[in-house]
C-alpha cells in the first residue's frame, strides 16, 4: 500500500511524545541502571515508583518506573498544544471507536487515557509540572549524558493500518521500508516534533513496545557508556551496536534494562520540519537500511519486546523478513 498523504491539519495538535511508564520487578536495581548507569535524573520518588527526567527536559518526567510483579510497558504519553486540544482528542478517539476516560496522574494536569487501533495504551495531557532547568549544571551529567526522550518504536501486526491511523492523527512519515513482493509496509517512521520520528512501527508480533530512545550529545557518549556497562556488570545488557542506521542516519546503541525493556541511545539524525518533505523509501532486502555499514541486526532485535499491560499480541499479517544475523 502507498504511504498516505500527510494530514497537515489534524483534528487535534500533538506537540511530541512525552513519557513512558514501565513496571519493573526491583526498583533499586532499576535505579542503579537508569540513574547511576544511564544518567537520568530523579525528579520524584514514592515507595513504589520512581520518576526520571533527562538533562534538557523541563517537564517533570519522561520515565516512570513502577514496582510490580511482571515487567510491562503500561502507557505511552504525549503532549498536546493546549487544553482545548484534549477535548478535540477525546472526540477524535471516540469517533474512531476507541475507549476514552479522564484520569488523574501525579505531576500532570487533566489527562486523557485512550488507545490506538491495536490497543496500545496512550495518554495525552497539555500541562505537566515544570522544573528548573539543569542543562547547564554540568556536574550532574553522568553515564551516557541523556539530553531528552526522542521516540518510541512499537511492533505492529499491520504496519499499513498503524500508519493510516497515526497519519490521520497528524503524524507524518519520514522514512519507510516496503516489502517489494507484496507492496506492503514492513516498517515506518513518523514524527510530530521535527525529527525523524516520535513514533515508529516495526512488523512483528504485536502490539508490543520495541524500544524507547534517548538523544545524547555525541557518538563518544555512546562509547563511554559501553565502557561503563562493560566494567560495571552490564556487559550482557548490550544488545546491538554501536553503529549507524541507514534509516534516519542516526548513530545508535541498543541496551536492555534489568527487566528486559529495550532502550536506544541515539544521536545525529536530521531535521524534518518542512511540510512538503518527501518520505524516503527503503527496500526490505537492503542491508544498509538496518546498518549503513552493512551489519545485520541480531535475531533478538526482531523478536524481543515489552508486553503492554493487559494486551495479548497478535501475529503479523506480513511474513516477509529482512536479513537477520545468525
Amino acid at each position: 500500500m502507498p504511504v498516505p498523504k500527510p494530514n497537515l491539519y489534524p483534528d487535534f495538535n500533538t506537540v511530541r511524545l512525552s513519557h513512558v511508564e514501565f513496571t519493573v520487578k526491583d526498583l533499586s536495581a532499576s535505579r542503579a541502571f537508569w540513574v547511576d548507569t544511564l544518567g537520568l535524573q530523579v525528579s520524584g520518588e514514592e515507595p513504589s515508583a520512581l520518576y526520571l527526567r533527562a538533562m534538557e527536559e523541563r517537564g517533570h518526567h519522561c520515565i516512570v518506573l513502577r514496582q510490580g510483579d511482571k515487567p510491562t510497558a503500561n502507557v505511552l504519553g504525549f503532549k498536546v498544544w493546549d487544553e482545548p486540544d484534549l477535548d478535540r482528542a477525546e472526540a477524535w478517539f471516540k469517533a474512531k471507536g476507541r475507549p476514552t476516560s479522564w484520569i488523574d496522574r501525579p505531576y500532570q494536569g487533566r489527562t486523557l487515557l485512550t488507545s490506538d487501533l491495536f490497543g496500545v495504551p496512550l495518554e495525552f495531557y497539555a500541562k505537566m509540572d515544570r522544573l528548573p532547568p539543569i542543562h547547564q549544571k554540568y556536574a550532574l551529567y553522568k553515564g551516557v549524558k541523556p539530553l531528552r526522550i526522542d521516540h518510541f518504536n512499537t511492533f505492529s501486526p499491520d504496519v499499513d493500518a498503524s500508519v493510516a491511523f497515526w497519519n490521520d492523527m497528524g503524524f507524518r512519515v519520514t522514512e519507510y521500508t516496503e516489502d517489494e513482493d507484496s507492496g506492503r509496509l514492513w516498517a515506518a517512521w513518523m514524527h510530530r516534533k521535527g525529527g525523524v520520528h516520535d513514533m515508529a512501527f516495526t512488523n512483528g508480533l504485536g502490539p508490543r513496545l520495541h524500544h524507547t530512545a534517548f538523544w545524547v550529545p555525541t557518538p563518544l557518549n555512546i562509547i563511554d557508556l559501553l565502557d561503563l556497562m562493560a566494567t560495571t556488570g552490564y556487559v550482557g545488557n548490550i544488545e546491538r551496536g554501536p553503529g549507524r542506521h541507514g534509516i534516519s542516519n542516526a548513530f545508535f546503541l541498543y541496551v536492555l534494562d534489568p527487566d528486559g525493556h529495550r532502550i536506544e541511545i541515539y544521536c545525529s539524525d536530521y531535521q524534518t520540519v518542512d511540510p512538503d518533505l518527501e518520505p524516503i523509501k527503503w527496500d526490505l532486502k537492503d542491508p544498509q537500511r538496518q546498518t549503513l555499514w552493512g551489519a545485520p541486526a541480531p535475531r533478538s532485535w526482531f523478536e524481543h519486546g515489552s508486553l503492554f499491560s493487559g494486551l495479548e499480541p497478535k501475529e503479523a499479517a506480513l511474513k516477509a523478513q529482512p536479513i537477520i544475523a545468525p
